[in-house]
């Protein structure tokens, strides 16, 4: 069995990285072709892979739509840009990597880190010039704050879908995963002012529009909502979603039964939270069109984008379900019995599948599944471990960022880059900053669990 996911995961990296097939059907193929090798009864091979793609999807598949949603009305009302501007006044102008950083790290939570990225690139550019000082150290201040809330905090998709495979908590992996996600930000932006401070580069010479850059960013800004209505279709249903996780404690902080109670735990449920902050985000545009909500709007354009991640997702379920109906945990927990590797498995898995294929969301979902089977044999099947499981695999998602990752290149591209000054900077900063999460996690575990 051990040879057969040897063999499945190569193929998987093989097949995204080399001949780029879609992950979707790479996924499905490692499915079908484990349970043959292993001598699952082909019914059984059949039948796990619809439980594990329907039952995967029937749990988070609102919940991807709807956090892409409220991503979407973000990006396209011009929010993203006034939350940037309003951190510029509490951080200072002098301190444009911190600014950078910290809206990062906000606007990671519902938009994806490239849209997030070139968003904010004109605004980053601007600043930067303003302050005097090199692009090298904001741009990746930017990246590296985008990186830590896209690869562990709810509602991003990669985060959403292992805490669905995985059968984790929401609220809790929210918990951890920002507490997580805020320290690696914080190294992120050590490694920005400290190291990447010393490369220089300008923030003019760019094969991007930067005009038609900056006259887009200036349109999107003069009709942006306020910038309490732009935080709260992001912090509302994360809020929510918390409480509920809280009355949950066995302590039952918030009492044991009640009208309240009963709200609480209908209204933090994540797909009514996220559908609360997807009406919302609705309110954010100054001028409302109903074709907005069309399939051509900006509702049909999230979708779109959202149904790739679902549809990897519920692939990723139907693997995990065929590698659960195959005992392989009981054989893999015999090998592993002798290594105290414990939460650490997920980083490393996680952080061998992103580095060799180079998408992080496609190593979140298959290290989630993965390791779901072993669970109870690494002693992680408590909800609290779960949760940090989920966080651990988003840590591992970061590491690392090179030449065979999209986003490598819209970092590199938007930030007057070198393939070079990528290596040293994107490369090696979400290396140390993907570590830096997972040793948060490690001590975290070694007082929760």
């Amino acid at each position: 069995m051990v040879y057969a996911l040897i063999l499945s995961i190569a193929f998987i990296i093989f097949a995204t990285a080399k001949l780029k097939m879609h992950p979707f059907l790479a996924l499905l193929i490692a499915a079908f072709g484990y349970g043959i090798a292993v001598q699952m009864p082909l019914e059984d091979i059949v039948k796990a892979v619809n439980e594990g793609f329907g039952g995967t999807i029937g749990y988070i598949g609102i919940v991807i739509i709807a956090g892409t949603i409220i991503g979407t009305f973000l990006e396209k009302t011009g929010g993203a840009i006034r939350l940037a501007k309003s951190t510029l006044k509490l951080t200072g102008e002098k301190n444009v990597p911190a600014t950078m950083s910290i809206m990062g790290f906000v606007v990671s939570i519902p938009v994806f880190c490239d849209s997030g990225f070139v968003i904010l690139s004109a605004l980053n550019k601007a600043l930067t010039k303003k302050a005097g000082i090199t692009l090298a150290s904001t741009a990746i201040a930017l990246s590296l704050g985008l990186y830590a809330t896209h690869t562990m905090v709810p509602p991003t998709p990669g985060p959403i879908a292992a805490a669905g495979i995985i059968g984790a908590d929401l609220g809790q992996v929210i918990m951890y995963g920002l507490i997580t996600a805020s320290i690696a930000c914080f190294v992120g932006w050590i490694f920005a002012v400290t190291y990447a401070s010393k490369i220089k580069i300008s923030p003019d010479a760019s094969g991007v529009d930067e005009k038609a850059a900056a006259a887009q960013m200036d349109a999107l800004e003069k009709d942006a909502p306020c910038v309490f209505s732009a935080l709260l279709p992001i912090l509302l249903p994360i809020v929510l979603i918390v409480l509920n996780s809280i009355a949950k404690y066995p302590s039952h902080p918030f009492g044991e039964g009640g009208q309240a109670l009963t709200l609480l735990n209908f209204f933090g449920q994540p797909v009514v939270a996220l559908l609360i902050g997807v009406a919302l985000a609705m309110l954010l545009p100054k001028n409302f069109e109903t074709k907005m909500m069309s399939g051509s709007g900006w509702v049909g354009e999230a979708i779109v984008a959202a149904a790739t991640i679902i549809i990897i997702t519920g692939s990723g379920g139907a693997f995990g379900k065929v590698l659960q109906k195959s005992n392989i945990a009981a054989e893999i927990g015999g090998m592993l019995k002798d290594y105290n590797l414990g939460i650490w498995l997920p980083f490393i898995i996680a952080a061998a599948i992103k580095t060799a294929q180079g998408s992080s969301t496609v190593a979140i979902i298959t290290t989630a599944s993965l390791i779901t089977p072993l669970l109870a044999v690494l002693g992680l099947d408590a909800e609290i471990a779960k949760a940090l499981v989920v966080v651990a695999i988003g840590a591992g998602a970061m590491v690392v960022s090179h030449a065979n990752d999209s986003y490598f290149w819209v970092v590199t591209q938007f930030s007057n880059m070198e393939a070079k000054d990528g290596f040293k900077l994107q490369t090696l900063g979400t290396l140390i900053e993907g570590t830096a999460a997972m040793i948060t996690i490690w001590l975290i575990s070694l007082y929760v669990l």
